[in-house]
C-alpha cells in the first residue's frame, strides 16, 4: 500500500527555477482541477523484475485551460529525475514535488507555460511492490516476475499522471526487458528491438483508457495462445493468451479452453463485438480477485489456473470471476464511470452478469444462485448503522477505498437483478446496448445509465424502485400475514436487536409465493394487500431474487419451515436468510434455527443444505456457544450432517467422484468440513489426516484438491505442534498456490493456543509473502483459542500490513477482530485502531462497522445467549 506520509522527490535540474512562481492553490486530495487535460501517453519502461527498482520515461500530451506557472497532478514514492515541458515552440524545466500522501504531486515551472498543447515529459525509476498493489514483483520457483494493479489509485506508483477515471487517453507503451522474458501490455505487440543486452517490447497505441486499467505483465512466463472463433458480432478471431509463471506451465489448458465460451456469451448478450484487439489471461500469485485490465485480465493464480482435477468451488469461481472481469470489457472499459462515486456502475453490472453468464456457460454448477448468496451476505452489512448507500459521493482520495465492498457488489448486484427481472429481461437488454452504444470509448454517470433505461423501457416506475435502492443504504424487510382477503404486506427498515435506525421506505418489486400461485407487484407505500389466498406456506421471496428480508408469524415460520427441503435454491437461501435475521433482530426464537437447520440439510442444493450449520459455526466462533454446550453442539451437527455424508459416500483420493454433477461434488466437499471440523468426528479426521499425510509424503492422488482444506486441518489436529512445523516449511517452500493457500488457512485455523504462538513466532519468516502474514492474522482471528493474540500482533504490527497491501486488503484490516462479541470488546478494538485508521486514511467505514457488529453481537448475547447455550445443554 501507499505510504501516507508526505513525501518530496527533488529532481535534478540542468537550469535554476527561481522564477517559478510560489502556488497557493490548495492540495486537491479528491478531483483535479480541470487546468489540464491529458490527451494521450507514451510510456517507456524498463523492467528488470530481478532487481529492486524499475525506471521509465513518461511523456504526456496534455491541453492547459489557460496560463499557469504551477500544475497539480499524480505520483507516489516515485524518484524523478527530471521534468520538461514543451510548448509554444520552447522546452521548460520543471521541478517535481510529492505534495501529499495519496499520491498527489506539483510541477512547478520555471516560467509560466501559454495556455493550448503541452507535452510533459518525465525521466524517474521508483522501487517495486512486494504486494498485488502498483508495479509489484514476485519470487516464484527462484524466478522473479512483475505485474500490475493500479485500481484504484496505484497508477500513479508506476508513473506519473492524471490518476483518475474521468480521463481517457490512448496509451503506447514500449516495455525493455531482458531476452528470453515476456512482456504483456494491453494491446498487441508490433515489434521487439535491442537494446544493448535488453529487448525493447512495442505495443500498439491502445483505444482510449483511463489509468486504472493500464497493465503490464513482465517475467519467464509460461503460455498458451489460442482464438475465439467469429460470431455473429465479430467477423475475425479473436486472439487470446492465458499466462501463468513456470510452476503452472501444465495449468493453462483449462483456461484456454473455456475463456472463449464465456467471450462469446457476453458478445451475444451486448450485441456487439468485444471491444478490444486481443485478450490476455494472466495468473499472479498474490492477486487477492482479478482486475479487468482492458485486454489484459489478471487473476489470483487460484481463480484462473485450474487443471482437469479442480474442485467444483474453484470451477464456480472461475466461471463467475471471468464472467465478470471479462464483463467489464464493455461496461467498465469500454464505457467508463466518470467518477468512484459511480464505481457501482462498474461493479454491480458485472456481478450481475457475471452470475448470469457464468450459469448458461455451466448451468450444472448452479453458479447463478451464488448472487443470491452474496447478496444476503451483503444484507448483514447494509442493516448496520454505519454504512453507505450503493452511490455514494466520494470527495477525497481517502474515501474511494470504501466503495469496494459487499454493499456494491452483492446488493448492487443484486438490484441490477432485481430491476431487470421486473423490467424484463429483453427490455433491460436494450437499456444496457443503448448505453454502452451511446458512450462507447468514453465516460457516464449514473444519471445517463438511467436516462438510457429509461429511454429503452419507458416505464419510470422502475427507475424511481431502482433510485430507491441505489441511492439509500439500509435492507427493508416486508412483514407478510395471512388475512380473509389474500396478504396483508407491510414493508419497514431491518434493524438489529437493541439498534434504533430512522425509518425509510422502498418501492419494492416484491413477489410473493403460495403453492403455485405467483403475485408480483411494486410496493410503494408502507402497506398493502396481496391478492393471494392460496393455501400453503407462503414464499414471501418468489425465487429469492428481491433483496428484502421477510417476517413471519410463527405459525407461518413452522409451515415454511416444513417445506425447506423442497424449496428450489433461492427460495431455500431466502428463508435461511430472514429465518436468522429475525433471529438477530430479536423476533425469532433460537429454537426455530435448529429447526430450520435439519430441515434445509436435506434440501438438494448444496449451499442450502450445509447454511445452517455454517452460521452456528459462525455462533460458536463468537464464543455464544461455549463450554459445556459445546459438547451437544457437536453432538447436533454431527447427528444432521454425519448421516448425509454417509449417504453420498466419501472417500478422499483424487478423481474419485470426477463423474458425481458438481452440486454433489461441493455437498459432499462442505459436509466433510462440517462432520470433521465441527461435529469433531474422529473416524473421519483419522481417514483425512492419514490422506493428507500420505499425500505430503509425494502420492498426489492420495487426497483430493476439494477437500484440501478440511484434509490439512484434520493433518494439524492429529499432529499437534509437529506438524504445525512440518505444514508450515512444506506451505512456505510451495509454489503451488492452491497448496500453499490452503495450508495458511489450515494452519491458522486450529482454534489451538499452541499452535497460534507458534505462527506469530514464525512471521517474520522471509518466505512469506505479504499476502500470507495477513492471511494468517485473520483467520486465527476467527478462532477462539487464537483471536487475542492474533488481534494484538496485527495492532503492534499495522504498519507493516499496511505496506504495500492494496486496497482490498488495507481498507478491510479494521475488521479482523469482528468476531468479538461485548460492548467492552466494541471500546477496545475503537480505542485501538482509531488512531491507526487516522494514520493511514484508510478503513474507517470498516473500523464503523466493525465495532457496531461486535456491540450488536454482544447485545444478542445478553439476551438470547442463555437461550442458545441451553438448547445445547449449556449452563
Amino acid at each position: 500500500m501507499k505510504k501516507l506520509l508526505a513525501a518530496v522527490a527533488l529532481a535534478a535540474l540542468s537550469v535554476p527555477l527561481s522564477a517559478a512562481a510560489p502556488v497557493a492553490e490548495p492540495v486537491p486530495l479528491g478531483i483535479l482541477s480541470d487546468a489540464a487535460t491529458p490527451l494521450a501517453y507514451r510510456l517507456d519502461l524498463t523492467i528488470l523484475p530481478d532487481r529492486e527498482r524499475f525506471s521509465g520515461h513518461a511523456e504526456i500530451d496534455a491541453t492547459l485551460k489557460g496560463e499557469t506557472g504551477s500544475l497539480f497532478l499524480h505520483g507516489r514514492s516515485l524518484k524523478v529525475a527530471r521534468v520538461v515541458a514543451r510548448a509554444g515552440g520552447r522546452t521548460v524545466e520543471a521541478r517535481y514535488s510529492e505534495v501529499d500522501g495519496s499520491g498527489v504531486a506539483r510541477l512547478d515551472f520555471a516560467s509560466p507555460l501559454p495556455a493550448g498543447k503541452v507535452t510533459l515529459a518525465f525521466d524517474y525509476d521508483a522501487a517495486f511492490g512486494d504486494g498485488a498493489s502498483g508495479l509489484y514483483r514476485v519470487k516464484v520457483a527462484d524466478q522473479w516476475y512483475a505485474w500490475t494493479q493500479f485500481e484504484s489509485i496505484d497508477a500513479r506508483a508506476a508513473f506519473p499522471g492524471f490518476d483518475q477515471p474521468g480521463y481517457k487517453t490512448p496509451f503506447t507503451v514500449s516495455v525493455t526487458t531482458r531476452p528470453g522474458e515476456v512482456a504483456i501490455g494491453n494491446s498487441r505487440e508490433v515489434r521487439t528491438t535491442k537494446v544493448g543486452d535488453l529487448v525493447r517490447h512495442e505495443f500498439e497505441a491502445t483505444k482510449p483508457l483511463p489509468t486504472y486499467l493500464v497493465a503490464f505483465a513482465v517475467g519467464p512466463f509460461a503460455t498458451a495462445t489460442g482464438a475465439v472463433p467469429p460470431t455473429a458480432e465479430r467477423k475475425e478471431p479473436l486472439p487470446i493468451g492465458i499466462v501463468g509463471t513456470q510452476p503452472y506451465k501444465d495449468k493453462l489448458g483449462y483456461a484456454l479452453e473455456n475463456t472463449g465460451p464465456i467471450v462469446t456469451l457476453l458478445e451475444k448478450y451486448f450485441g456487439t463485438a468485444f471491444p478490444f484487439p486481443k485478450l490476455d489471461q494472466i495468473g499472479s500469485p498474490v492477486m487477492p480477485g482479478a482486475m479487468e485490465n482492458a485486454g489484459a485480465d489478471i487473476y489470483g493464480d487460484t481463480i484462473l489456473l485450474l487443471d482437469r482435477g479442480a474442485s467444483t468451488d474453484q470451477k464456480k469461481t472461475f466461471g463467475m470471476v471471468v464472467a465478470h472481469e471479462l464483463s467489464h470489457q464493455w461496461f467498465g472499459d469500454l464505457v467508463t464511470p466518470a467518477w468512484w462515486d459511480d464505481l457501482w456502475l462498474n461493479e454491480s453490472f458485472a456481478n450481475w452478469m457475471g452470475y448470469r453468464i457464468g450459469n448458461e456457460w455451466r448451468p450444472d454448477l448452479k453458479i447463478g444462485a451464488g448472487a443470491i448468496d452474496e447478496a444476503f451476505a451483503a444484507m448483514n452489512v447494509d442493516a448496520l448503522k454505519a454504512g453507505r448507500p450503493i452511490h455514494q459521493p466520494i470527495k477525497t482520495n481517502g474515501e474511494i477505498d470504501s466503495a469496494f465492498d459487499q454493499v456494491t457488489y452483492g446488493k448492487g448486484g443484486q438490484v441490477v437483478a432485481m430491476i431487470a427481472a421486473y423490467l424484463g429481461d429483453e427490455k433491460f437488454r436494450d437499456g444496457v446496448r443503448l448505453h454502452l452504444n451511446r458512450y462507447a470509448y468514453g465516460n457516464a454517470t449514473t444519471d445517463q445509465f438511467f436516462g438510457s433505461l429509461a429511454d429503452a423501457s419507458h416505464d419510470p416506475r422502475v427507475l424511481e424502485s431502482l433510485r430507491s435502492f441505489v441511492d439509500q443504504q439500509g435492507v427493508p424487510v416486508v412483514r407478510v400475514e395471512r388475512t380473509a382477503t389474500g396478504l396483508s404486506v407491510a414493508q419497514k427498515r431491518y434493524a438489529l436487536l437493541g439498534t434504533q435506525l430512522p425509518q425509510q421506505s422502498w418501492i419494492i418489486p416484491l413477489c410473493i409465493r403460495v403453492g403455485e400461485s405467483r403475485d408480483c407487484t411494486l410496493l410503494d407505500k408502507p402497506s398493502g394487500t396481496v391478492p393471494i389466498t392460496a393455501k400453503g406456506a407462503i414464499i414471501p421471496n418468489a425465487g429469492g431474487t428481491g433483496y428484502y428480508r421477510f417476517s413471519l408469524p410463527e405459525a407461518e415460520w413452522k409451515t415454511l419451515i416444513a417445506e425447506a427441503a423442497s424449496l428450489p435454491p433461492g427460495e431455500a437461501l431466502a428463508l435461511t436468510d430472514s429465518l436468522w435475521a429475525g433471529f438477530r433482530a430479536g423476533e425469532v426464537a433460537p429454537s426455530l434455527l435448529l429447526d430450520a437447520t435439519r430441515a434445509m440439510a436435506a434440501n438438494d442444493y448444496s449451499v442450502a443444505a450445509t447454511a445452517g450449520g455454517l452460521r452456528l459455526a459462525g455462533l460458536r466462533q463468537r464464543g455464544m456457544i461455549s463450554g459445556d454446550a459445546v459438547n451437544g453442539y457437536r453432538a447436533f451437527m454431527a447427528d444432521i450432517y454425519r448421516p448425509k455424508l454417509a449417504a453420498i459416500g466419501f472417500d478422499p483420493r483424487a478423481g474419485i467422484y470426477a463423474s458425481d454433477d458438481g452440486d454433489r461434488q461441493k455437498l459432499r466437499a462442505d459436509l466433510v468440513t462440517l462432520v470433521a471440523g465441527e461435529a469433531g468426528d474422529k473416524a473421519l479426521i483419522a481417514t483425512l489426516a492419514t490422506a493428507a499425510k500420505t499425500w505430503l509424503a509425494g502420492d498426489k492422488a492420495a487426497l483430493d484438491q476439494a477437500f484440501f482444506g478440511a484434509g490439512l486441518g484434520a493433518y494439524l489436529a492429529a499432529g499437534g505442534d509437529a506438524a504445525v512445523a512440518t505444514l508450515f516449511e512444506k506451505a512456505v517452500t510451495s509454489d503451488d498456490t492452491l497448496f500453499r493457500d490452503s495450508a495458511i488457512g489450515a494452519l491458522a485455523s486450529t482454534d489451538s493456543a499452541s499452535a497460534g504462538r507458534w505462527l506469530l513466532d514464525h512471521l517474520g519468516d522471509k518466505r512469506l509473502r505479504s499476502g500470507d502474514r495477513t492471511a494468517l492474522i485473520q483467520y486465527m482471528a476467527l478462532e477462539p483459542a487464537t483471536r487475542d493474540m492474533a488481534y494484538q500482533w496485527m495492532i503492534g504490527h499495522y504498519a507493516e500490513l499496511v505496506k504495500n497491501a492494496g486496497i482490498f486488503v488495507a481498507s478491510q484490516l479494521p475488521a479482523v477482530p469482528v468476531r468479538y462479541c461485548s460492548a467492552e470488546k466494541a471500546a477496545a478494538v475503537e480505542a485501538a485502531l482509531r488512531p491507526e485508521i487516522v494514520r493511514y486514511q484508510r478503513g474507517a467505514l470498516a473500523l464503523d462497522r466493525t465495532v457496531e457488529q461486535i456491540n450488536s453481537c454482544g447485545v444478542l448475547q445478553a439476551r438470547r445467549g442463555a437461550e442458545i447455550a441451553a438448547m445445547f445443554g449449556g449452563k
